[in-house]
């Protein structure tokens, strides 16, 4: 159902992803937009291993919520800063493309985990995040993506 890659000595390891979606902060969720357009929205994101699902927030209506209810099927890029060797002036850099169904979280309990998990990883304090949580609670959508495919690809910018 989905392709092996074709460079495979520049393959990662699944456990090298799994550290990639754990530690970055950003990425690109794309979807099957407008007229089978290809969308896709850089977004902050939260990764729970052990369900292996991505979590994202946004508003309750928008392009990307009405390509989700038509088409489930979604993907998120994300990469790593990279890192230099000695001597050399390209990056090298580590980037990890997940494939999976979107689903629109309903349970306000959920709601809630997530959206804190979330914030966890951006804000810098809990009074923060609750004051956030009190103001805008209600009007949050989280996506959950579980993952059905993963790779990663070590690159050398030069």
């Amino acid at each position: 159902m989905f392709r092996d890659m074709r460079r495979r000595k520049q393959l990662v390891s699944d456990n090298e992803c799994r550290e990639i979606l754990k530690s970055e902060k950003r990425g690109v969720l794309s979807v099957i937009g407008d007229d089978g357009y290809p969308y896709g929205v850089p977004m902050n994101f939260y990764y729970d291993e052990e369900e292996n699902t991505l979590y994202f927030h946004g508003a309750k209506q928008g392009h990307k919520i009405d390509a989700i209810k038509k088409c489930a099927k979604v993907c998120f890029t994300t990469w790593n800063h990279g890192s230099q060797k000695d001597g050399d002036w390209a990056f090298y850099l580590t980037s990890v493309i997940a494939m999976g169904e979107a689903e629109l979280v309903d349970d306000v309990a959920v709601v809630c985990e997530k959206a804190h998990k979330i914030a966890d990883k951006y804000y810098p304090s809990k009074e923060e995040i609750e004051a956030e949580w009190q103001k805008d609670g209600n009007r949050i959508q989280i996506i959950a993506v579980h993952i059905q495919h993963m790779t990663g690809k070590l690159v050398h910018e030069k």
